[in-house]
C-alpha cells in the first residue's frame, strides 16, 4: 500500500494526536478539540483542533463515525465534508458541522467524526448523446423494497 506524508499541526498538545487502527478501516478518527454543548435544534461547528497540508491532487472526505448519532443525537449537516489541498494555511482549522436533535455534550477528546484521504476526480469530458444505448432499469427507486 502506498504511504503518504502528510503535514499536520494541532491547535495545541492538549489534543489528543490523530492515529491510524491499523486492520480496523482506513479511515482516521477526529476529536472534539473543546467541549461543546448542543441544545435541540441547535446548529454548532465542533472546532476538530488540526489544520493540515494535504498532498496534490488529493482531498479529504469528512463524516460522522457511525456512533456519533446513537451517542449524541448528532447529525453533520453537510452529510460529507470534503476539504481540498487549497486549505492549508496555518489557520485553517478543521471543523465538523452539526445539528442536535436532542441535548447533548460534546467533551473535548471525544471522538465525533473521522476522514480518509481520496484522491481528486480525474477530469471529465461530457459527450452529448440522444441515446445511451443501454436498457432501462424502471426509473429512480425502480428496485423495489425486498
Amino acid at each position: 500500500m502506498q504511504k503518504l506524508e502528510i503535514l499536520i499541526k494541532y491547535k495545541d498538545d492538549t489534543v489528543e494526536k490523530l492515529c491510524y487502527i491499523d486492520g480496523k478501516s482506513d479511515w482516521i478518527d477526529l476529536r472534539s478539540f473543546e467541549d461543546v454543548e448542543f441544545k435541540k435544534g441547535e446548529y454548532k461547528l465542533i472546532p476538530l483542533g488540526v489544520a493540515m497540508k494535504l498532498p496534490e491532487g488529493y482531498e479529504a472526505h469528512v463524516v460522522p463515525r457511525s456512533s456519533t448519532y446513537k451517542n449524541y443525537g448528532l447529525m453533520q449537516t453537510n452529510h460529507m465534508g470534503v476539504i481540498d489541498q487549497s486549505y492549508c494555511g496555518d489557520e485553517d482549522w478543521w471543523y465538523v458541522p452539526m445539528y442536535a436533535t436532542r441535548d447533548c455534550v460534546v467533551r473535548k477528546n471525544d471522538r465525533i467524526c473521522q476522514f480518509r484521504i481520496m484522491l481528486n476526480q480525474p477530469e471529465i469530458v461530457f459527450e452529448e448523446v440522444n441515446h445511451l444505448e443501454n436498457p432501462s432499469r424502471g426509473g429512480f427507486g425502480s428496485t423495489g423494497i425486498q
